[in-house]
């Protein structure tokens, strides 16, 4: 979400004339969109801040503090540093032009626009999120989140959830299938509660209530006729994940056969701390049923240990879900607590050591059940797009399975951005060797 917001920021500045500057420490404009939902990353921003408090002593420029830190800690930014001009938190992006203005005619935004700041800033989609020269490309489809999981800053800084106008998701789809790109990605905290009502009808927007199926069908229908040869979406919660959306993917090629399926703990009582709202076994019973409709599907997940109050009976229960499950791969990592959660206070802390060595645990038995998946791949047909150029050999192409899966491929740059079919021939660690490449023309 956040590489797909820094896209639409860009795109604003170009039409307004701006151009990227060779490094940050050049620019005239320096924008810092930010994220939250790690600990760490808001502590990188401390630090890159500590950076331009230091240049700011040496030339002029404006510095835009954006995103989901901005909007958690608001004008405290500037209390903390003297480097940051603007704060524009994630529903506040309409400043934007307002301040390139103020710049652009130096004169300081509060004098240029004195009264900005809406008692209630209302999220607004961006028109465009494409990263200009790529063929990949985000589509944000909703923004925020009702959840409220225990260990989440999301809700708190993106606020609630607001579904974009269909009409929209698709305007987008058809400029990016005309400016080349060949994959798209629909973008939410929580794709699966997407749920247009109807306030466009008589507008310019979609005139029907929408739920997530009927989006995900219509965006297979609108790309089915276009350039774009894969679909994928992020990120499905369990609990709204239904059959239908189930049907829907399993009818339509374009839908990539690979889903992310956050189960983050595989006992019910971590579940039930976590406020995640579904159980183990409904985890599995989902993951069985999505399977039964598309056999050749891969999953990936995210897992958090050293949740406070768990114990090793708990981490048993997520080792044999993830032997149940066998995930392609998963992103892992150990709670920190999270001031602004619901579980900052809990009791029952873990110990910092427990907690790298359970998490150790985990990440061993998710590389094994990686390479047992890969291993069975081996020898057969799989299409690619091609995504670039091999970083250890520049006569070599990397590209990517709809399973999600890398490959290595020999080939020339003009092929970039290209569907092809290979044979999986070798594994060397996680990444697949194809000698055999037949490009799709489109």
């Amino acid at each position: 979400m956040n590489t797909a917001e820094s896209a639409a920021l860009v795109l604003v500045l170009r039409e307004r004339g701006w151009s990227a500057a060779p490094a940050g420490e050049t620019a005239d404009l320096v924008v810092l969109n930010t994220c939250s939902v790690r600990k760490t990353a808001e502590e990188r921003v401390w630090g890159r801040l500590a950076q331009y408090e230091a240049l700011k002593k040496k030339r002029a420029f404006t510095l835009v503090m954006a995103g989901c830190m901005a909007s958690r800690l608001g004008a405290e930014l500037k209390e903390k540093s003297g480097a940051v001009d603007y704060v524009m938190g994630t529903a506040d992006r309409s400043m934007f032009p307002l301040i390139l203005e103020s710049m652009e005619q130096g004169l300081p935004l509060e004098e240029r626009f004195p009264e900005i700041h809406p008692e209630k800033p209302v999220f607004a989609f961006s028109a465009s999120h494409l990263d200009e020269g790529h063929f990949r490309s985000f589509v944000p489809i909703m923004h925020g989140c009702n959840n409220f999981c225990s260990y989440c800053i999301v809700p708190y800084v993106r606020g609630r959830e607001v579904s974009r106008d269909p009409a929209s998701i698709v305007e987008e789809i058809r400029l990016l299938a005309e400016k080349g790109v060949r994959e798209i990605t629909l973008l939410g905290q929580n794709v699966n509660s997407y749920a247009w009502d109807g306030e466009g009808k008589g507008r310019s927007g979609f005139p029907g209530k929408l739920d997530f199926p009927g989006l995900l069908a219509l965006v297979a229908r609108e790309t089915e006729k276009s350039p774009i040869g894969w679909v994928r979406f992020l990120s499905a919660n369990p609990k709204d994940l239904s059959s239908k959306a189930i049907r829907v993917m399993a009818e339509h090629t374009v839908l990539c056969r690979h889903l992310h399926l956050c189960v983050q703990h595989g006992s019910n009582a971590m579940l039930k701390a976590m406020n995640r709202r579904y159980t183990r076994e409904r985890y599995l019973e989902l993951v069985a049923e999505i399977r039964a409709a598309m056999p050749d599907i891969t999953f990936s997940t995210d897992i958090l240990v050293g949740f406070p109050g768990e114990t090793e009976e708990d981490l048993a229960q997520t080792l044999e879900l993830m032997e149940a499950v066998h995930f392609l791969y998963a992103y892992m990592y150990h709670y920190n607590p999270r001031e602004g959660t619901a579980a900052f206070n809990l009791p029952a802390r873990i110990d910092e050591e427990i907690k790298r060595k359970r998490l150790t645990r985990v990440i061993e038995l998710q590389k094994r059940h990686t390479l047992e998946l890969l291993k069975t791949r081996i020898g057969c047909r799989a299409p690619v797009l091609i995504e670039g150029i091999s970083r250890k050999n520049a006569d070599e192409l990397i590209a990517r399975t709809e399973r999600d899966e890398m490959v290595v491929v020999p080939g020339k740059p003009a092929l970039i951005g290209s569907f092809a079919e290979v044979t999986l021939s070798t594994l060397r660690g996680h990444t697949f060797r194809a000698e055999e490449l037949c490009v799709q023309r489109s």
